[in-house]
């Protein structure tokens, strides 16, 4: 048996999940007629305060209809350097919808406001590329989970409005983020023009994501996603995942944090310089092997042959990621497990 420690996304379903799955209720969601889409859409909208949803199948795909709406071809979007949507989406922005991304860099992609909006450039005129739009992602995955401090995006919230830009929020943990901070979906919800939530991560889903804005962006999304290949029938068996994950694996998060914690405690009690248990908030730990003398990739295979996967995300750098189907059980058997290798690792340097 392997302990997948890889991603939140590994997660499989559960027998009252596919229950749920197999029970619902659906109708062509294309014409809008799938009522278990339409009342998770509906759902979702209303958690964060936002007039309108529309059904996603992928975290990806939500950003990207998002972005659409706010920001025409030939436009900017600012980005941090690390974030999802310019370092996982394929250059999906470009690809699909002529946008410009332009980046700046945050330790451990924590949001600095003042560094942001320092980038941008608006009506610039027939020379330059105009700024039309702020992107943060929250947690940042490739931060280590890290969540953005609420006053930072007060603050950018407010130099938006004054400079006339959209803010997006890629909210794939978002409920990471609420749970952990207790900052309501709502006070989030209030600061973004669009949002993405994903269902298939911390929440368990097999498949889902939900971006939410305005009934007329969202109006305008549906036509996007259809004209990009997502428009799907009866999409209410994947839609009845959601509303179950919603119903039954929100408050179980705390779970997920505090056996990140766990792990990140365990791990640096032997090598210190491998990742700092404070910074791991939600449920992803970053780890650093700068100072063991083999790369993440040797690293994950040793780990994998002892039976814990663990994702490498470059040359000295992989990840940790607790979810629901990691129980204390796997989660003191995997520690056990990597203490064994990195203490090995360390005695043939």
């Amino acid at each position: 048996m392997q302990i997948d420690l890889r991603s939140d996304t590994v997660t499989l379903p559960s027998v009252p999940m596919r229950q749920a799955m197999a029970s619902a209720p659906v109708g062509d969601d294309v014409y809008g007629e799938d009522p278990t889409v339409n009342s998770l859409e509906e759902r979702v909208a209303e958690l964060f305060g936002k007039e309108a949803g529309v059904f996603a199948p992928t975290g990806s795909l939500a950003n990207q209809l998002a972005i659409r709406t706010l920001v025409a071809p030939g436009e900017e979007l600012l980005v941090e350097t690390n974030s999802h949507i310019v370092r996982a989406e394929l250059g999906a922005a470009a690809v699909f919808s002529g946008i410009t991304t332009r980046t700046w860099h945050a330790e451990r992609g924590l949001l600095s406001a003042h560094d942001a909006l320092s980038m941008v450039k608006p009506n610039s005129g027939s020379y330059l590329v105009s700024t039309t739009a702020i992107a943060v992602e929250n947690t940042h995955n490739f931060g280590g989970g890290t969540i953005q401090p609420i006053e930072e995006i007060r603050a950018l919230h407010k130099g938006a409005q004054e400079l006339g830009l959209y803010l997006h929020l890629d909210g794939a943990r978002i409920f990471n983020a609420h749970i952990a901070s207790g900052v309501a979906l709502k006070e989030y919800g209030k600061y973004f023009d669009t949002i993405s939530v994903c269902l298939s991560k911390g929440l368990g889903a097999p498949v889902g994501s939900i971006a939410l804005s305005t009934k007329d962006r969202i109006s305008k999304a549906r036509v996007w996603r259809k004209r990009y290949g997502a428009g799907m029938r009866q999409v209410g068996i994947l839609a009845a995942a959601g509303h179950f994950a919603l119903d039954n694996n929100q408050t179980r998060l705390v779970d997920d944090h505090r056996r990140a914690k766990y792990l990140a405690t365990q791990l640096n009690s032997v090598l210190a310089s491998l990742v700092n248990p404070d910074h791991v908030q939600t449920n992803i730990v970053g780890l650093n092997f700068a100072d063991l003398p083999i790369s993440a990739s040797e690293f994950a295979q040793l780990a994998k042959s002892e039976g814990v996967l663990v994702s490498v995300l470059g040359p000295k750098f992989g990840r940790l990621v607790t979810h629901v189907d990691i129980d204390d059980e796997a989660m003191e058997k995997s520690a056990e497990i990597l203490i064994k290798l990195l203490q090995r690792t360390l005695m043939s340097k």
